[in-house]
């Protein structure tokens, strides 16, 4: 072999080398695009969601069990669909009730899909499931609270309010199914009801009036039995007073019986010292400082008064 050859061959080998290096690279690529338009279209089955897939728009299957699942490249897409139970608020409405009162009622459903297929053929969306769920309970509720009268509908002592809310459940479940929106509610409940807010302010002054008028009546009664209680207590007290003082007028008389019967007594024993004894007394009424007496000399006062006793 001559060293022509030797040149030409050495300078060959590193073309080669790099061919060989570009097809390895570009198999990597290969691979790894590969690899990752499957890992893309690998989706996962989560507890409590429905994986609906679609082809071109139109649902092909339904995902309900957990796990790993797949679909086909760029033809086949996938979205979720909750399959637990949701709550939705239902928008507060305006309606009449028989006694043709208005008022505001704002309550509550709790619902869930149960055929994904159904709901997403005729709802399309969550969104617009939970709208039509909403009409239906608002027709349901304006219908049936248009048999009530509004002390009924908001005292919770009247039992049409326990069976109320079972009865807009069955009648918007049998719209549901009708329709075939695959959805049904679970729960229905209201919250709280109102008046309309242009009525608040002339029921508050009723409410007022009423109170203020009870108050005056509990007023008028309680001078009433106040006034009932003196007159009682006034005449017991009377009466108490006349017996006491005919008690004390007893007594009294009693008293001057004993002490005239004592003055007798007295008397009977010894007249003169009686005698001397009233005399005494009589002066004792009769004369004071100022007193100017003129007795006779022969007086028994004046006998007295100058010692001559017999």
């Amino acid at each position: 072999m001559s060293d022509d050859n030797i040149v030409d061959f050495n300078e060959r080998r590193p073309s080669d080398e790099w061919k060989k290096y570009t097809r390895l690279a570009i198999g990597i690529v290969l691979f790894l695009v590969i690899l990752g338009t499957i890992i893309s279209n690998l989706f996962i089955v989560e507890q409590g969601e429905y994986k609906v897939v679609r082809q071109f728009g139109e649902v092909v299957r339904i995902e309900d069990q957990p796990g790993l699942s797949y679909k086909i490249p760029f033809i086949q897409s996938v979205t979720s669909v909750p399959k637990y139970q949701m709550v939705y608020d239902v928008t507060p409405a305006e309606i009449n009730t028989r006694d043709k009162k208005r008022m505001l009622v704002d309550n509550f459903a709790i619902w869930k899909v149960d055929d994904p297929r159904l709901m997403i053929s005729n709802a399309r969306t969550i969104g617009n499931a939970e709208t039509i769920m909403a009409n239906f309970i608002f027709s349901t509720i304006r219908s049936e609270l248009g048999q009530l009268d509004y002390d009924e509908i908001i005292n919770d002592e009247q039992a049409t309010r326990g069976s109320f809310n079972d009865r807009v459940l069955e009648h918007v479940n049998m719209l549901l199914e009708r329709d075939n929106y695959g959805i049904s509610l679970t729960d229905v409940r209201m919250k709280r009801t109102d008046l309309p807010e242009e009525n608040e302010q002339a029921v508050y002054r009723r409410m007022i009036s009423e109170r203020q008028s009870t108050a005056q009546d509990y007023l008028s009664q309680g001078d009433a039995e106040a006034n009932r209680i003196k007159a009682n207590t006034d005449r017991e007290v009377q009466e108490i007073l006349a017996t006491a003082n005919a008690d004390a007028n007893e007594i009294m008389g009693e008293g001057e019986g004993a002490a005239a019967q004592i003055y007798n007594e007295a008397f009977s024993r010894d007249p003169e010292f009686y005698n001397l004894y009233r005399t005494l007394q009589t002066y004792e009424k009769t004369i004071d400082e100022k007193t100017v007496i003129v007795l006779p000399a022969d007086s028994p006062y004046a006998r007295i008064l100058m010692g001559y006793i017999d």
